[in-house]
């Protein structure tokens, strides 16, 4: 099932408590243009078809990453895309970004991107898993 952008963003602005749509909108364009670059092929392509059209194209259209960035370099690139954003305020921002992408994925698909992600990417959707 595909997410409306009203009740994505509506979900994304309840997780994040941002006190406005705007702000909801700026830490989820930022957090899957990063996440896009994570990201390759099919399992890419399947997160877009489960999020709004807005956002499907910020993550198959995502900025360029040299390398994978840990869990930590992530939230650093975050912080640095956000203005006035902290290593706080980034992580934040990536946990209710990514805990409603997780949200659209599925269990099923959940498993196979945290597969193409370095470890610890699991924290940051907010689907622990049992080493």
């Amino acid at each position: 099932m595909v997410l409306r952008e009203e009740a994505f963003l509506e979900r994304v602005q309840e997780r994040g408590e941002y006190e406005t749509r705007q702000e909801a909108e700026r830490a989820a364009r930022v957090i899957l243009a990063l996440l896009g670059a994570h990201l390759v092929g099919e399992v890419r392509a399947e997160l877009a078809a489960r999020l709004p059209e807005t956002y499907a194209l910020i993550l198959l259209n995502p900025l360029a990453a040299a390398e994978p960035l840990s869990p930590q370099r992530f939230v650093r690139a975050t912080a640095a895309w956000i203005d006035g954003a902290t290593e706080e305020t980034a992580t934040w921002d990536v946990g209710a970004v990514l805990s409603v992408a997780a949200d659209a994925a599925g269990d099923d698909l959940m498993n196979e991107i945290l597969l193409q992600l370095p470890a610890g990417y699991d924290l940051l959707f907010g689907h622990p898993r049992s080493t």
